[in-house]
């Protein structure tokens, strides 16, 4: 689980094939790396991610490896090599929750329709696809390459947010332009009360 409190940007430096997807070299930047061991869990740009390998420069770890599914990389955005990627590690159970609980399991992308200055900040509205719009509501929960934002509008399929300064100079989310396509999850409790709903009452 994470919280969609974006830890530190990095980059993808290499994509190379590997068996049903690709394998992923990515320079952790200023994650801190120290306590992260093999099999740990870290969302990139949202993503979900194990890491398989772990690099080394000075004794000090510097990047990590994680394989990325076929079945993956056809519903999420942004791994490119060169691409910088917002990184978050696993949530402790001791941590703090600044943000929403999240999966790290993208529902898909959504595409930005406008990024505009508004005084300081940035608004910033995206067009969800309809199977992931059905879950998003005014002052709710949704995640955008990673990141935990509160609705401000919903009409249709689309959705706004306001970007603070923090937001913008701590994520990837200053370089969006109208077009480019983000990784959305759609928050974990809406999917619950649909179950439930769909359910009905117990013992029927």
């Amino acid at each position: 689980m994470f919280t969609g409190i974006v830890a530190a940007v990095g980059r993808i430096e290499k994509v190379s094939p590997a068996p049903g997807g690709v394998r992923l070299r990515i320079a952790a930047a200023g994650l801190g790396m120290d306590d992260v061991a093999l099999g740990d869990s870290i969302a990139v740009s949202g993503v979900c991610l194990t890491v398989v390998a772990l690099g080394n420069v000075d004794s000090d770890k510097t990047h990590f490896e994680a394989e990325v599914s076929q079945a993956t990389l056809d519903t999420v955005a942004g791994f490119a090599q060169g691409a910088a990627v917002n990184l978050e590690k696993a949530l402790r159970l001791s941590d703090r929750l600044g943000g929403h609980l999240m999966s790290g399991h993208v529902d898909g992308s959504g595409t930005v329709v406008l990024f505009e200055a508004a005084g300081d900040n940035r608004r910033l509205v995206v067009e969800a696809p309809h199977a992931i719009a059905r879950y998003i509501a005014r002052k709710g929960s949704i995640t955008v390459d990673g990141v935990s934002l509160t609705v401000n509008a919903v009409e249709g399929n689309t959705f706004e947010v306001n970007l603070i300064p923090h937001t913008l100079a701590s994520t990837t989310l200053q370089g969006l332009k109208p077009g480019a396509k983000v990784n959305l999850e759609a928050d974990l409790l809406a999917r619950y009360i649909e179950r439930l709903h769909d359910a009905g009452p117990a013992g029927k």
